[in-house]
């Protein structure tokens, strides 16, 4: 009798084992799906041209319009709307303007590079030598050395975009935005000039009046 009853407590004690073994896995892999899903973004693709609101209950807040077919990630949602990340620019699409795309997209984990040991410092005039032999680099590899050394110089012209407009004055004190239909109009204000674009494109400059 001692010994039925010995063998039936070690075949409970192993099933038991068994069984938080078993639940051990199940919660692994849980885990792994849950990390899998953070992995996954959700996209959307624009089925016409849709302005970009940085306040949906204000349409005035136009920050750009994103062209048709464009893939954006969207972020968050109403009945209305999608918030949606377009390049560097966050913001409110209106929901029927795009389609939520069925393959989510797998976002590579960031790496961190180790640590760099620190340099001494240079002296002030080195530090600028290398920034401006840094600049044209960065300007020779983008646009060419032809355009690079009128960047550098910091020349503007008609037909220019706005980008080049930065890399060659830098970032305005204030920009004036009026969309109309699809055609985006800025005034970019200097500290002693205007400039006047029309869709991306450097079209007028003139002084800033006093």
């Amino acid at each position: 009798m001692k010994k039925l009853i010995l063998s039936f407590s070690l075949l409970i004690i192993v099933i038991s084992v068994n069984a938080q073994a078993n639940r051990t896995e199940v919660l692994q892999g849980l885990e792994k799906n849950q990390v899998a899903d953070q992995n996954k973004a959700l996209t959307a693709t624009l089925k016409s041209s849709s302005r970009l609101f940085g306040d949906k209950n204000d349409l005035t807040s136009v920050i750009m319009v994103i062209p048709s077919g464009s893939t954006v990630s969207v972020l968050g949602s109403d009945s209305a709307f999608l918030y949606v990340a377009f390049e560097e620019n966050e913001g409110y699409i209106f929901a029927r303007h795009a389609v939520i795309d069925k393959t989510p997209v797998t976002i590579q984990p960031v790496i961190r590079q180790e640590e760099q040991p620190v340099q001494e410092e240079m002296p002030v005039q080195q530090q600028q030598q290398q920034q401006q032999i840094s600049r044209f680099t960065y300007l020779e590899n983008k646009y060419g050395s032809s355009m690079a050394a009128r960047l550098y110089s910091g020349k503007i012209w008609r037909g220019m975009t706005s980008e080049m407009v930065k890399d060659s004055w830098g970032s305005p004190l204030k920009i004036n935005r009026v969309i109309s239909d699809n055609i985006i109009k800025e005034e970019w204000i200097y500290k002693n000039t205007w400039l006047y674009l029309q869709n991306n494109a450097l079209a007028e400059w003139g002084p800033v009046g006093r």
